[in-house]
């Protein structure tokens, strides 16, 4: 299924702050910025001038990490998509943070689960578990993003009946921003064309105990 136009990615679950435009065949740029507590008042400025020399209507998909991570750099990072993708009427494809973190490690012919793992406030971890579907096309849930104590994930790592490897996520994940838009495109060449509407950030917990 031929692309008319680019897909945009954008990661802001983290302090580093991700963009990537491609329209996946000869035109591809990828940037990210360090902007720690400045990301979420800095974010507009940095798109609007990443976006150059191409313009709005020149975008037929937006991809966005939906978190786990930074509840701010998540919540602002959703709702600037969420905007965009209904300004410009296209889909807006929400991508989990741990989903694009596994897709990038390669588990080789043997399609090894990837159990990806990152800190969470109050002592606890995200947690998730994905697998490479058989045709490589897409990425298949094992085990859904979710929040738990350290000793009930190693615990849960010592139930599963096959073979993973463990991935720990512990600084910014900005630059997964490529493997997130990689995500939303094997989804578009699917066929799927999610509306804006339905991008719901995961946040696992409330900001505020």
């Amino acid at each position: 299924m031929e692309l008319k136009g680019y897909g945009l990615g954008i990661h802001s679950s983290s302090p580093e702050l991700g963009i990537i435009i491609s329209n996946f065949t000869d035109d591809i740029r990828c940037e990210t910025w360090n902007l720690g507590h400045d990301l979420s008042t800095h974010l507009h400025q940095y798109l609007a001038e990443f976006i150059q020399p191409q313009s709005w209507s020149d975008l037929a998909f937006i991809a966005v990490a939906k978190g786990p991570g930074s509840f701010t750099g998540t919540r602002i990072g959703v709702v600037t998509a969420r905007t965009l993708a209904q300004q410009l009427e296209v889909p807006l494809f929400a991508v989990s943070t741990l989903a694009a973190v596994a897709w990038a490690h390669d588990p080789g012919n043997d399609r090894q689960a990837i159990a990806v793992q990152m800190p969470a406030s109050r002592g606890e971890v995200f947690a998730a578990v994905y697998q490479k579907s058989v045709n490589y096309l897409t990425q298949v849930e094992l085990l859904p993003d979710t929040v738990m104590k350290p000793e009930v994930w190693q615990q849960t790592l010592a139930n599963l009946t096959y073979p993973y490897k463990l991935i720990e996520i512990s600084g910014n994940m900005g630059a997964s921003v490529s493997h997130l838009l990689e995500l939303a495109y094997l989804d578009w060449q699917q066929g799927l064309r999610p509306h804006w509407s339905e991008a719901l950030p995961f946040y696992g917990q409330h900001p505020v105990e």
